[in-house]
């Protein structure tokens, strides 16, 4: 008994120091007044079934709420899954780059989001400790998600490829345009 008890002491503690902290009342109307100007498209609202992303627009960041959502936007090239939570102030901050790669990838990559709170299964698959959690996904192999990495290698695990915390445009830019270079050797091999 004590060992579970400490086992959920730690597992409080771990999610409670995952890179999120509470934000201040001025911060808190500052993303508020960035998130209205930066239209996020949620494909699900909690208690519905989810909306296939190709249904939405090409330069809006779609959130997902399951793997098939994921599948689905694959198919339409690489794609940038930023995973995350509404009372995260960092991964509510990320919104408008995310916003703005959705916008300039358009139709080359798609840009998700991943809400634990609202997708806890998806947090478990893809064994999330720390928000914000991005990476860039190749594609499917053998039923194994290939993602790339910030040096330009590919892989199945995750964790080698994954951008913790809050992250330069630049940098997933980087990801981004080694993953579609690498989709092109691809297609042409």
């Amino acid at each position: 008994m004590k060992k579970l008890i400490i086992l959920l002491i730690l597992l409080a503690a771990v999610i409670f120091t995952a890179g999120c902290t509470e934000e201040s009342q001025e911060n808190s109307t500052n993303n508020q007044a960035i998130q209205e100007r930066n239209e996020v498209v949620e494909t699900t609202e909690p208690g519905q079934n989810a909306t296939p992303p190709e249904i939405q627009e090409e330069s809006s960041v779609v959130e997902v709420a399951d793997l098939e959502q994921i599948n689905a936007s694959l198919q339409q090239g690489p794609v940038l899954m930023k995973i995350g939570s509404e009372r995260c102030g960092p991964c509510k901050a990320m919104k408008p780059m995310l916003q703005e790669l959705a916008t300039e990838y358009e139709g080359r990559a798609r840009v998700i989001s991943v809400d634990i709170d609202r997708s806890p299964q998806l947090a478990v698959y893809f064994g999330i400790g720390y928000i914000p959690d991005s990476t860039v996904i190749m594609n499917v192999t053998d039923g194994e998600y290939v993602y790339m990495k910030p040096d330009g290698n590919v892989t199945t695990d995750r964790f080698e490829a994954r951008i913790l915390g809050t992250t330069e445009k630049g940098a997933l830019e980087d990801v981004l345009n080694l993953a579609l270079l690498q989709a092109e050797k691809d297609k042409s091999q």
